[in-house]
């Protein structure tokens, strides 16, 4: 009867013990800026590799889309943290009155390109072309490209998130994502050239990890480990992308294993997020310098409110990647 009563204690307190570690997994919901794709893949490394469990979180992933206004999904509470497709849009989101706030960046170069038919060899030769862009763009980089290399508005039309009227019209160029639109360009069997802007003095970064103010004084330890966890995934992702690439396509059945290898392969090509500031300071990092020069973009532009987001790092947080240090 002792031997039954003793085992009984221990059971009980092994399964107290286990409730109390399943407790201390805190949940955290992330929501990306699009369909689920390879551009996403140190965020869905993580959970399929267990990196965030190990760092005691849950962490859901939301996918955003065409129709997803993540913006206002972080507002009404549907989302812990957000995925920036551009640290412009986040300043602009503040001085617009929602106190977001950005931790790290995964991409140290914004993949954002202009893609131009075979005879196009530099920027400058889009002059006189008609330039498909969305209109999200006509208030960001399009103003970068008009005072950079004279193009004009004009020359512009919009795009539809639809490569045909590019395919159909040689004298075309069209925005796209360095990882996406020239894959399916390719594939269409059109020869072309894409430019990237980072390349050229962009200086945005992207893919982001941007949350609330009182999301961040609420939870510091789940910040914490959330940027950890997130460039430990995308080192672990561009070393064998498989664990996060079977996640991504159970959240997104479109997506193809040939345009996931394409992505991944641009990605490290092109040290997006392993290139600029990742090199020396870890992936994740970002530099004060290229947040002014952000700033200054905006300021001069009269896109935010200066009175509103009064310096350019006011809408950053240093803490979570000070010491960091996740190198390539």
């Amino acid at each position: 009867m002792k031997a039954f009563s003793a085992r009984t204690l221990l059971a009980a307190s092994l399964g107290l013990a286990f409730a109390a570690g399943a407790q201390a997994q805190e949940k955290l919901t992330y929501m990306t800026n699009w369909y689920a794709q390879a551009e996403h893949g140190g965020f869905y490394q993580a959970v399929a590799t267990g990196i965030y469990k190990k760092y005691g979180l849950d962490v859901t992933i939301k996918m955003g889309g065409p129709q997803v206004n993540i913006m206002q999904m972080l507002g009404a509470g549907q989302a812990d943290c957000i995925m920036g497709s551009s640290d412009l849009q986040i300043i602009r989101a503040r001085s617009n009155g929602l106190p977001i706030v950005t931790l790290a960046a995964s991409f140290q170069k914004d993949p954002q390109v202009l893609i131009a038919h075979e005879d196009v060899k530099k920027f400058e030769d889009m002059k006189g072309k008609t330039i498909l862009i969305a209109s999200s763009a006509r208030e960001g980089y399009w103003l970068w490209l008009k005072n950079k290399y004279g193009f004009s508005d004009d020359q512009t039309k919009p795009y539809t998130f639809n490569i045909q009227p590019f395919v159909a019209d040689k004298n075309t160029v069209q925005q796209g994502y360095l990882t996406s639109e020239p894959f399916a360009v390719q594939k269409a069997g059109v020869k072309a050239n894409s430019f990237l802007f980072a390349d050229q003095g962009w200086p945005a970064y992207s893919t982001t990890i941007s949350c609330l103010e009182d999301t961040i004084k609420a939870k510091p330890k789940a910040m914490e480990a959330f940027v950890k966890g997130t460039m430990e995934g995308w080192k672990s992702f561009l070393a064998d992308p498989a664990p996060a690439s079977a996640l991504i396509k159970k959240d997104n059945p479109n997506m193809t294993d040939e345009q996931l290898a394409y992505s991944v392969a641009k990605l490290k090509e092109m040290g997006i997020v392993t290139g600029g500031g990742a090199a020396k300071s870890g992936i994740g990092s970002m530099e004060e310098s290229r947040l002014k020069a952000n700033y200054d973009f905006l300021v001069s532009n009269k896109l935010i409110d200066p009175a509103k987001v009064p310096s350019a790092t006011a809408s950053y947080n240093f803490t979570y990647i000070k010491d960091l240090k996740v190198m390539p």
